[in-house]
């Protein structure tokens, strides 16, 4: 075996383990919140030792921003999908908010209790900030008021957070609904 490949056998390894160690973070937030993770917490979930999470991830803020990150990948890539996909974006990010919040509730609460952190720690600022913009860019594709794309956006983080408190969710037609009538009300409406 080359020094090469070693090297990208031990990169893979270490990524591996990285992608565990994040798992492993959301899970202990979906099973006791923020306040639950430590280095060792994680490393108990993933089944590694503790000195796996302080080698990958040296402070607590780097596994918090690091799990935020991955949940919002997967938002963006949503967003710039239905973006593209869909004519009636109301509709469809109506179906992502509904189903968001009822179809895995304990990763979505610790999602929001991830972003919410955000307010207090600057280091997961940019990670919420990637996925608003991803969102503002959806929402602008129906209308080029500003005010209108803002009142949507924060319209879809209102209703996925009452579909998180009441356990029934939010249905998808209501939010349409409330977007369908944010967005109809901007003076430029959009494609």
């Amino acid at each position: 075996m080359t020094t090469e490949a070693a090297a990208d056998g031990r990169r893979a390894r270490g990524e591996r383990r990285r992608a565990e160690l994040i798992a492993a973070t959301l899970r202990v937030v979906e099973a006791g919140g923020v306040a639950g993770v430590t280095h060792r917490a994680v490393a108990r979930e993933a089944g590694v030792p503790a000195s796996s999470a302080v080698y990958h991830f040296a402070t607590l803020d780097d596994l918090l921003v690091a799990a935020l990150t991955s949940a919002t990948d997967t938002y963006v890539e949503q967003l710039h999908a239905m973006a593209r996909q869909h004519e009636d974006v109301p509709a469809a990010l109506a179906g992502l908010v509904a189903d968001g919040a009822v179809t895995d509730r304990r990763r979505a609460l610790a999602e929001c209790e991830l972003t919410l952190l955000a307010v207090r720690r600057p280091a997961l600022r940019p990670v919420v900030r990637r996925y608003l913009t991803a969102l503002t860019e959806a929402v602008a594709r129906c209308t080029g008021d500003p005010t209108a794309v803002r009142a949507a956006v924060a319209a879809v983080d209102g209703l996925f957070l009452q579909g998180l408190l009441d356990e029934r969710g939010v249905e998808a037609a209501e939010i349409r609904a409330v977007l369908t009538h944010i967005l109809g009300a901007g003076e430029d409406s959009g494609p």
